[in-house]
């Protein structure tokens, strides 16, 4: 019998299948998009309708001794939150908010400490123990983004950058997907990736005896 010829489509769609049959699959599927970034109503506090010596409603403290004062040279005068104790990580949640893609940015003061100078912001919130650091650092001139996980603290990734101490300056991080960043003065300092905890709340943090204050604290969507 005589064959008849193939044509160019069905001899470009054979040659297709038989590719794909000698590498044992089908066509390889694109990967699906990224979840759109979380979107949601941005909270912010300035203190200043805070009675002096107390911590604001809705905080909680999980370590160290926060209170408002009245504070000279704050952003927002009078009021700034700050923190004097000694601790191990001074650390409160601002507010029961839990997201997953988020940014808090806070201006922060690093008044003394011999040991540690820093100021930094909580991401992704579960409890104490469990949370995202990005933290600044006047002694060691550093922006550091940490994982704290049952009570140990590790290292993600770090970045060098001038962290004058008794001066105001803002520091902001985000959280969006694995990605975390670190700015200072709204310059991008560290770029790290994780999985360990997907949302969470925000919240404040020092180190030792770092005696440092906070004002005009915002919790938003990222690029809000």
């Amino acid at each position: 019998m005589r064959r008849r010829p193939l044509d160019l489509g069905t001899a470009g769609m054979l040659a297709t299948s038989i590719v794909l049959g000698a590498c044992g699959g089908s066509p390889l599927e694109s990967a699906p998009p990224p979840a759109p970034a979380e979107t949601f109503a941005a909270s912010r506090w300035s203190f200043d309708q805070d009675p002096a010596g107390s911590v604001p409603s809705g905080m909680s403290v999980f370590a160290g001794r926060w209170a408002v004062r009245a504070e000279a040279g704050t952003p927002s005068a009078p009021n700034a939150l700050c923190q004097t104790a000694t601790a191990e990580f001074p650390a409160l949640q601002l507010s029961s908010e839990l997201h997953r893609d988020m940014a808090v940015s806070a201006r922060f003061k690093p008044i003394s400490g011999r040991e540690d100078q820093a100021g930094g912001v909580l991401l992704r919130v579960r409890d104490a123990k469990n949370y995202y650091i990005v933290r600044a650092n006047a002694l060691e001139g550093n922006v550091v983004i940490f994982k704290y996980v049952d009570g140990r603290r590790s290292e993600i990734k770090s970045g060098a950058a001038t962290v004058p101490s008794g001066t105001w300056q803002l520091l902001r991080a985000e959280a969006i997907g694995t990605r975390i960043r670190g700015y200072l003065g709204g310059t991008l300092v560290v770029e790290g990736e994780d999985s360990t905890f997907g949302e969470g709340g925000a919240g404040l943090w020092t180190k030792a005896d770092s005696v440092t204050c906070f004002d005009d604290v915002v919790l938003g969507p990222v690029g809000g």
